[in-house]
């Protein structure tokens, strides 16, 4: 197998990130991010961004809330990635549970966000979850060569101490000279997701979530209005412990479009969305901006929960460009 290893500078960029709110859990006060090396390489039909290692916890720093150096680089070649998968583990090799990672995030800085006017897309990521993203086949989100990307990864800070701990984030890709029909990401969620929009967000909302309370089942829902006409094709959802549900309804034509409910620990832990809560249909389903649509999420805390816990529920959905096919 081709290996081609891109090892480049880590930079900081003042940009304002279109998702930087989409999957953490909520960070404490501004720490200096740990020196950490990040490896990006091209392993066939893969991308593969390599992160750590590093001892936790450790803080995040600035706006992006990263745990290590914001890093930057350009694509490779021209591709178009048609899933993704992360995982999270010591040096030694010993797997870690998804809860050490509070989010991996990435941004093409060349592409306009459509759920987000103004700001850079956001194209794929994870959070708590680590659940693969696999798109309908034939379908895939296009980069150019030599665009401007970006990775940020943080690690959740209330882990116990752990040495050495590494992350990779996996972007497979379309063979080359392979007909794909393009998708675009488009962010959803109950929590505001728009950075530019943050100064908007209700009293029991912060860069953690939605607030919850111990022993209360709380359902929390928003209106949303799409931007572009189009197809979903791939949902991939996003919640925090404790979430029994997240969904999306039309209710202009009064239809149910998305309802995941996650894989769960005794305690209400994520575990994940296993696969058939996760949507991929070549089909897909339509979206209008002339529709009424609403974003829903349900979360249950145990009573005796001492952890500080808040609330999102979001999709990152896949959307080609015109009616459903």
């Amino acid at each position: 197998m081709l290996r081609f290893a891109l090892i480049l500078c880590a930079s900081l960029l003042g940009v304002a990130p279109a998702f930087a709110d989409a999957l953490p859990h909520g960070h404490p006060p501004t720490a200096p991010p740990a020196k950490a090396a990040t490896t990006v390489t091209l392993e066939g039909n893969a991308l593969v961004l390599t992160f750590g290692p590093i001892d936790l916890p450790a803080g995040h720093s600035g706006e992006l809330a990263s745990s290590i150096p914001i890093y930057s680089f350009k694509a490779p070649k021209d591709m178009h990635v048609t899933g993704y998968r992360s995982r999270i583990f010591t040096k030694d090799g010993k797997e870690l549970p998804g809860q050490y990672l509070h989010h991996i995030l990435l941004q093409n800085l060349e592409e306009k966000s459509l759920s987000c006017p103004g700001e850079p897309t956001y194209f794929a990521g994870a959070g708590i979850e680590v659940t693969d993203a696999k798109f309908p086949p034939g379908y895939g989100v296009p980069i150019k060569k030599n665009s401007k990307l970006v990775a940020i990864v943080a690690f959740y800070h209330k882990v116990p101490p752990t040495k050495d701990v590494m992350a990779t984030f996996t972007m497979d890709l379309a063979p080359d000279n392979t007909p794909v029909k393009p998708v675009k990401a488009y962010t959803v969620g109950v929590n505001v997701v728009c950075y530019s929009q943050f100064g908007k967000r209700p009293a029991n909302e912060s860069d953690e979530g939605r607030e919850l309370k111990a022993g209360v089942v709380q359902v929390d829902s928003k209106p949303l209005k799409f931007t572009v006409d189009g197809c979903v094709k791939y949902a991939y959802p996003h919640g925090h412990d404790g979430l029994l549900l997240v969904a999306l309804d039309n209710k202009t034509t009064n239809q149910t479009l998305l309802r995941s409910v996650p894989d769960v620990e005794s305690n209400g832990n994520l575990r994940g969305f296993l696969p058939h809560q996760v949507y991929s249909n070549a089909k897909g389903f339509p979206v209008s901006t002339k529709d009424e649509y609403e974003m829903t999420m349900v979360y249950h805390l145990n009573r005796q929960e001492q952890v500080d816990l808040h609330g999102m529920g979001n999709y990152l959905l896949y959307v080609a460009q015109g009616a459903c096919e």
